[in-house]
């Protein structure tokens, strides 16, 4: 993967969703520091970063357009196209996290040529990759499970890894999705991997390690989630993890997109996950729960951890309201 050049401009577009502008949110949270400005067009969110144009964000010193948005199949959207063109004219690069590669628009392509900019695609496939083998490995390693798709298993990780650092337990963030990605610099977006290598890329994104450092690796889909079981199964048996956390948005009344599922039961999702994990990592443990709690008021997140833990016996919080301090104690006891 190309290195993207920040600062950044983020692209919003119209989304009113907020999980649709979960790449923008992410790099806006955890760089800060590289977000000069936002576009968004008329009616959409907004993360209360200054409204820009890619000229006005190339002057405030913006290198790289993010097209940091979902879209319907992943492909470019018509709308997108006159901002991406304008940005290659301003002298910005264009970074997409999209399944739709930039240059396959022969417009976008022909202007990159012209001007120089560079078009950064974060969903290719790692070059190189090799079956998952299965075979044990040393080293420390954290697997984030969810009980759906896009319920807080990057962010989750994000602060976990922060968590653990602060209290001097070294750990890295090993990045599987194209938001993580772009927030770490690295990784492997797992969902552009060809399936038979899955396991294997995870396996090679967190090789062996003879030290204490904690490898904090993205989970991706969930096991009971139709649409995206295959990559949750893979990256458990190719992270062999030593601990699992499981996330869940309790404010979610179905499956995402999928109003004829309903979300798992969260002792059932966390025992299948446990179940699966144990091909490659028999003495794998659960060290808690991460809940998505920012449609709650903080009394509702409370009540509703103080259950979960009576549920579970395990650790259970907000990332943002409670912290991690919990989970990071219950790693530090592990045997």
């Amino acid at each position: 993967m190309q290195a993207i050049a920040g600062p950044f401009l983020l692209y919003l577009g119209d989304k009113t969703n907020p999980l649709d502008i979960k790449t923008s949110r992410g790099l806006a949270l955890f760089r800060p520091g590289e977000c000069v400005g936002e576009l968004s067009l008329g009616g959409g969110l907004s993360l209360g970063l200054p409204q820009m144009d890619p000229a006005q964000a190339a002057a405030a010193g913006a290198r790289t357009l993010v097209l940091g948005i979902a879209t319907s199949g992943g492909r470019l959207e018509e709308t997108m196209i006159a901002t991406i063109l304008a940005a290659l004219d301003a002298g910005l690069d264009v970074a997409s996290g999209l399944h739709q590669h930039l240059a396959d628009d022969p417009r976008i392509r022909e202007r990159a040529a012209a001007t120089g900019g560079r078009l950064i695609d974060i969903r290719i496939a790692a070059k190189g990759l090799a079956v998952g083998n299965g075979k044990p490995r040393a080293g420390n390693r954290l697997l984030t499970v969810g009980t759906d798709c896009a319920v807080g298993k990057m962010f989750t990780s994000l602060h976990l890894t922060q968590a653990l650092n602060a209290k001097g337990m070294s750990a890295r963030f090993r990045a599987t999705g194209q938001t993580g990605v772009m927030i770490a610099g690295e990784g492997v977006v797992i969902d552009s991997v060809i399936a038979d290598f899955i396991s294997g890329a995870a396996e090679a994104l967190s090789p062996a390690r003879e030290d204490e450092v904690w490898d904090v690796i993205e989970g991706q889909g969930s096991l009971f989630n139709p649409s995206f079981a295959g990559v949750s199964l893979g990256l458990l048996h190719g992270a062999q993890p030593r601990a699992l956390v499981l996330c869940h948005d309790p404010s979610r009344p179905h499956m995402r997109g999928l109003p004829h599922f309903p979300v798992p039961d969260l002792k059932a999702c966390l025992e299948e996950n446990l179940r699966c994990a144990r091909l490659t990592s028999p003495d794998v443990a659960a060290v808690g729960v991460s809940i998505n709690g920012s449609q709650m008021a903080p009394d509702e997140v409370a009540n509703l951890c103080a259950r979960i833990e009576d549920d579970l016996g395990l650790p259970c919080v907000d990332p943002v309201i409670t912290g991690m301090e919990p989970i990071v104690e219950r790693i530090a006891q592990l045997p």
